[in-house]
């Protein structure tokens, strides 16, 4: 990760009790925060509507659900 990116999109320390799986969801939730936020942007400004800004969130939690389970936390 660049270092523009680091500073752009900062990353918050994990804090759990660690396994790899923990950490690979607490990323996968970390990333679904990150791009929940960019579609918000999106729909306040008018680039997305109001419903496909739902839809999209709605599929980001499907996937998240899906790592959840794929690694059995």
């Amino acid at each position: 990760m660049s270092t523009a990116t680091k500073v752009m999109f900062p990353r918050s320390r994990y804090y759990g009790k660690f396994t790899p799986e923990n950490l690979m969801f607490n990323s996968n939730l970390q990333e679904f925060s990150h791009r929940v936020s960019i579609i918000c942007a999106l729909e306040t400004g008018g680039k997305l509507s109001s419903q496909e800004a739902y839809t999209q969130i709605a599929e980001l939690w499907q996937q998240l659900e899906k790592s959840k389970q794929n690694l059995a936390i």
